[in-house]
């Protein structure tokens, strides 16, 4: 399962060699433009056997994760009519990321990210299967669905940073952005074909085959990583036990801005804007009196927009900030115009646009956070990095699905897109205020840094010829 659903320092070459081309990477030479992804293009990262095998596992489990999902979501409707209970079953499963996340950080840097991925994936597929018996067996109440809820998301507490941080170790620093990049991509993939082929077994048979297949599915992932050769990962140093290490962490975030920015912009926008199970089940049910093929249909067009948002970010040598907020803002815009389509179709056309900058909004401050972080200190950053992207569900997905109740799907959707909007707005002004980002690579130390570099002031020459 994917997020899902990504600097002072790279992550530590293993080489000179990695050092160069990790510089070559970020700092273009004069007169050259950054090729796109690390050396073979969009899907360079598949060279790699492992990352082979994992990519392959995930896009199983993925499809899957999104059948539950599709499932879970309708199942919840259908046993209580209510949005809010969406919003309460999302915001369990995400309750844990916010009060144990940074834990969860600290197990995924002190352990070995292989081993520990063996585990969740295998006890995420114990939920599933779990939900499918009390789904088939006829005796599923709502409480049931809290409860699985609820402990897929102390699973994903260390699953997540174990998952993010073992990119690096597969791929390397080099290949890194574009690793990132096409896990998106993979998630996205998925996301197409899960939603529709949930559509049809809910409306045939039942949620309960939906739960049944995604409990199977975790198979995959865990042999694709049992099957890892060992010898090729990128060897990175675990974090030592010691005290303090929670704090150590937070220490090294808040003393980099080019880290808390992208952290909290996705913070705004995870916890208000990606509220889409409410949603969309509330447009399909009271806005369009439709089935769950419906809602199949609108997941799998707004997965289609973030497959292409995926497929492009694999494309970019780089992560900008100006491009993380010229996203959220187009993002948010573009809730606020579906809250208000006219018809049915335009409201569907507007979710591919959608998915595509919300993809891009994850996809870029994912990799410039991994990117900029130290490898020691990689699983924790992560782990503040999810806590704050998907941990704000809990405290957003409850409200939302009151005011959708209250006030309908349109003011519901309205209001996630203004906060999405609001927030691009004031971290835009103050990196406007704070300075440019700029990419600096030191040789000598093996990785790139990046700064804040004040704006100077203009030269009287060149206001001169402005103006």
């Amino acid at each position: 399962m994917s997020t899902g659903p990504g600097a002072d320092s790279a992550p530590a070459p293993n080489s000179h060699d990695d050092a160069v081309r990790s510089a070559a990477l970020h700092e273009p030479g004069p007169g050259t433009s950054p090729e796109p992804g690390s050396k073979g293009g969009t899907f360079s990262s598949l060279r790699i056997r492992n990352y082979r095998l994992f990519a392959t596992g995930q896009v199983v489990s993925n499809t899957g994760t999104w059948m539950q999902r599709i499932a879970q979501d309708w199942l919840v409707l259908s046993l209580t009519g209510s949005s809010a209970a969406v919003g309460i079953t999302t915001a369990l499963q995400f309750l844990p990321m916010l009060f144990f996340g940074l834990y969860g950080g600290v197990i995924a840097d002190r352990c070995p990210k292989r081993r520990l991925l063996v585990l969740t994936q295998a006890a995420m597929g114990l939920t599933g299967l779990a939900l499918a018996v009390l789904t088939l067996s006829g005796h599923v109440q709502v409480w049931h669905v809290y409860l699985t809820a609820f402990v897929l998301g102390l699973v994903t507490v260390v699953d997540n940073p174990a998952r993010q941080a073992f990119v690096v170790e597969m791929v390397g620093p080099a290949d890194l952005r574009n690793a990132v990049s096409l896990n998106s991509a993979n998630f996205q993939s998925a996301r197409l074909v899960g939603p529709a082929v949930a559509g049809v077994l809910i409306t045939a048979v039942g949620s309960g085959w939906a739960f049944l297949l995604n409990g199977l599915s975790f198979v995959a992932p865990v042999a694709g990583l049992l099957l890892m050769r060992t010898a090729e990962l990128h060897k990175v140093d675990r974090a030592p036990r010691g005290k303090g290490q929670l704090r150590e962490g937070l220490r090294y975030v808040a003393g980099r801005p080019d880290l808390i920015w992208p952290i909290v912009l996705v913070g705004f926008i995870g916890t208000f804007g990606f509220n889409f199970p409410i949603w969309l089940t509330a447009f399909v049910n009271d806005v369009y009196h439709a089935g769950a093929g419906t809602y199949g249909l609108l997941n799998t067009l707004m997965a289609g927009g973030s497959l292409v948002g995926a497929l492009l970010a694999a494309r970019r040598g780089s992560s900008r900030l100006r491009l993380l907020v010229g996203a959220a803002l187009l993002f948010g815009l573009l809730e606020i115009t579906a809250a208000l389509a006219p018809s049915f179709w335009v409201f569907a056309a507007l979710l591919v646009p959608i998915g595509m900058f919300g993809l891009t909004i994850n996809v870029t401050a994912n990799s410039s956070v991994q990117l900029g972080t130290d490898p020691a200190m990689r699983g924790r950053v992560m782990s503040l990095f999810m806590m704050v992207f998907m941990g704000g569900t809990p405290l957003g997905a409850p409200l939302v699905g009151w005011v959708t109740d209250a006030y309908g799907a349109r003011v519901g959707f309205l209001a996630g897109g203004a906060v999405a909007t609001l927030a691009a707005v004031g971290v835009g002004l103050v990196l406007a205020r704070v300075g440019d980002l700029r990419l600096k690579v030191d040789l000598r130390r093996g990785h790139t840094h990046v700064a804040f570099v004040p704006r100077q002031p203009a030269r009287p020459e060149e206001l001169a010829a402005t103006a």
